[in-house]
């Protein structure tokens, strides 16, 4: 039987770039944010938490975010890593993932990484994983917490960087996805040609 895993999207941005914060961004008529909770839903993840930071009041009256947890980050203008450190620390203390034995966390700006994506990294769970999606030989999202790692995660994540401090000084093992995901992410408007 699978290991139980939480799911976490990182949607605090405001997306300067792209002149609207990326959770209200839409692809194949959904929106980004919307987008991330069903593809970590359809790979078992229970519950989803999703981190909202800029624009928060608007994303959550516009998105239909009914099968997450729903987490406000007032330092989202820190960076991605103080929406990491939220989404943790409410993981780690949430009744509804009592049981969960890692977090696997996809960026809400990267509409390309699937289910099948999601599902084949969250089948590696269990409390010391660390393991992440690749395309093409370069690591990419979602990635894999094992709970274990979630207080070292923490106290690293600061700034844009998210865990990748803590992952570069720790054994990440990566599992390919290229044949059924994309890792690309957005954020300029031309990277949604084609969307």
């Amino acid at each position: 039987m699978p290991e139980p895993v939480a799911g976490l999207v990182l949607a605090a941005g405001r997306g300067q770039r792209m002149g609207a914060p990326k959770a209200l961004l839409r692809t194949r008529g959904e929106l980004f944010v919307e987008r991330a909770v069903r593809v970590l839903r359809l790979a078992g993840c229970s519950p989803v938490v999703v981190v909202l930071g800029a624009s928060a009041a608007t994303v959550a009256e516009r998105a239909d975010l009914s099968a997450a947890e729903v987490v406000r980050n007032a330092d989202w203008p820190t960076g991605m890593g103080s929406s990491l450190r939220a989404g943790l620390g409410r993981l780690a203390t949430a009744e509804s993932a009592r049981e969960a034995t890692g977090a696997l966390v996809l960026p809400v700006d990267m509409p390309g990484v699937t289910s099948e994506a999601a599902r084949r990294i969250a089948g590696h769970a269990e409390p010391h994983a660390l393991t992440a999606a690749c395309y093409e030989g370069e690591r990419g999202h979602p990635v894999l917490l094992g709970r274990r790692h979630w207080d070292g995660v923490s106290e690293l994540a600061a700034g844009d960087r998210g865990a990748r401090d803590y992952l570069r000084t720790h054994g990440v093992a990566l599992v390919a996805c290229e044949d059924v995901a994309s890792g690309f992410d957005v954020d300029r408007p031309e990277d949604l040609t084609g969307e």
